[in-house]
């Protein structure tokens, strides 16, 4: 177990794709002989201890760079159950630090071209480069400010290359008018009911076209989800296509899990002309909960926060991640998943805050039962200064039988269903009238919710009962006005 990072090596190193010279070799084993067993670390080419607290985050199953994905927990990783997640004890070691400011910084992918090398001649070559007596005055320098500019002035080149460039600030979408008709909505001040409409996991559009027709009239907009789960089912594109065709507004949800960077730019230059403005950005179920076989669990190219970041420069600054200039950059409206109850409040508004500084304009949440606990978490927004820099729509899922709800309670990381629902689930279930309990405990639910200073609207998630939907919206009183 590497001693400074608190899980153990989960893989092993990486090798470079290429001749090394033999200096380089030579400081590739030096670097192994005291990174490896403090660190545990892989080589990645692009270090990042400086930013998380002295723990690796390359300790995490996904890889994931840039924050705990949705299924963190307190406990473990969901990937691996015999080991914490990375990421939570990365949080809780920066926070008793005081250096919880630093995980804001959006940091780069790898660069595979430098995977495998190491990191000393890199740091030795920019201390000669910032000029070496100039720096060893500013790291002895009484002055803190003097010390930390100089440190940063060492690492910060390294740690973000040219291509990347990433920070820790807010960047304001460079447009006023709205790209969609949800952000139209939302800008309106309009309460918003976004609804999911599972994809089928066959050719046949019959029922997914049928289910489109029959929610469009009671939402602003309609999310196919990206293989939910591992599980392959129609594309989201696909999807969220033939909902444009029939006039209904997609969201098509985009997961890292089988995304590199070279498709999740191309996606971008085709959703618009295929009738989509909004995308949501997700980190993606992992393969372990993928019908077996199971495939590779290490394969994210990019995580969330860093497909938000290459999509804003795309749309404002009309660049490929390379540089290259976009002469008809793509308009997008976009989105991230923030999980309210997944870990302490602190941590997660921390978590939602970088989302928000790297290009999420809304926010669809995970499911909520508790909507007082969910103050605790928009206060923790509201603390951050972020709650009017983004839209949040609360997730919400009809409950049909007790025994989803168990499952729910039990099995999916980030929920949290309060004893009294669970007892109600109960007793419905026994009373043979579950279906709908869980209706009126949704629309509960949504009455408590819809007061709430810094929510915008609800995001139903279904789960395959999609003909429940115009009910709800219906009976919640948040049917559009015009529509049947």
């Amino acid at each position: 177990m590497p001693l400074l990072t608190p899980g153990r090596r989960w893989q092993p190193i990486y090798y470079p794709f290429r001749k090394e010279k033999l200096s380089h070799s030579i400081l590739n084993t030096l670097e192994m002989l005291y990174k490896g067993p403090l660190w545990g670390c892989r080589q990645c080419g692009n270090c990042l201890l400086q930013e998380t607290a002295f723990i690796c985050p390359m300790e995490c199953p996904k890889g994931i760079r840039n924050g705990p994905c949705g299924g963190a927990t307190e406990e473990y990783c969901y990937i691996d159950k015999t080991r914490p997640c990375i990421w939570h004890k990365i949080y809780e070691r920066a926070f008793k630090m005081g250096r919880q400011e630093r995980l804001l910084e959006v940091l780069p992918p790898l660069d595979w071209e430098l995977v495998g090398s190491e990191q000393i001649g890199k740091l030795v070559a920019q201390v000669k480069k910032n000029g070496t007596s100039k720096v060893i005055r500013g790291l002895t320098s009484s002055d803190p400010v003097k010390r930390k500019v100089t440190w940063d002035g060492i690492f910060r080149p390294v740690r973000q290359p040219d291509w990347w460039q990433g920070d820790a600030e807010y960047h304001a979408p460079a447009y006023t008018e709205p790209i969609s008709g949800l952000e139209a909505a939302l800008k309106t001040g309009q309460f918003v009911v976004t609804a999911e409409i599972q994809p089928p996991q066959t050719s046949a559009t019959t029922k997914l076209k049928k289910n489109i027709e029959m929610i469009k009239p009671y939402v602003t907009a309609v999310n196919f989800t990206d293989g939910a789960s591992a599980t392959p089912r129609m594309a989201a594109v696909a999807c969220s296509t033939l909902a444009a065709q029939q006039g209904a507004e997609p969201v098509l949800q985009i997961a890292a899990r089988d995304t590199t960077r070279v498709a999740l730019q191309s996606d971008a230059l085709g959703a618009n002309p295929l009738g989509i403005q909004n995308v949501l950005c997700l980190s993606g179920d992992s393969n372990k909960l993928a019908p077996a076989p199971q495939g590779r669990l290490d394969i994210l190219d990019l995580d969330s926060i860093q497909m938000l970041w290459i999509l804003r420069r795309m749309r404002d600054e009309g660049r490929y991640l390379d540089g290259r200039e976009i002469k008809f950059p793509p308009k997008l409206f976009l989105g991230a998943a923030a999980s309210p109850f997944a870990s302490r409040p602190e941590f997660q508004a921390l978590r939602e805050h970088k989302k928000v500084n790297a290009g999420a304009q809304f926010f669809q949440t995970n499911l909520v039962f508790d909507p007082d606990r969910l103050d605790i978490w928009l206060n923790e927004l509201a603390k951050r200064n972020i709650l009017d820099k983004v839209y949040i729509l609360i997730g919400l899922l009809p409950l049909k039988t007790f025994k989803v709800t168990k499952y729910m309670q039990a099995e999916i990381p980030g929920v949290f269903i309060p004893d009294s629902i669970m007892k109600r689930m109960e007793a419905a279930d026994a009373a043979g009238n579950a279906a709908e309990e869980g209706v009126q405990i949704t629309l509960e639910l949504i009455e408590k919710i819809r007061t709430k200073q810094g929510v915008h609207g609800i995001h139903l998630m279904s789960v395959g009962w999609e003909e429940i939907i115009p009910r709800i919206v219906t009976e919640a009183g948040l049917l559009i006005t015009g529509a049947p």
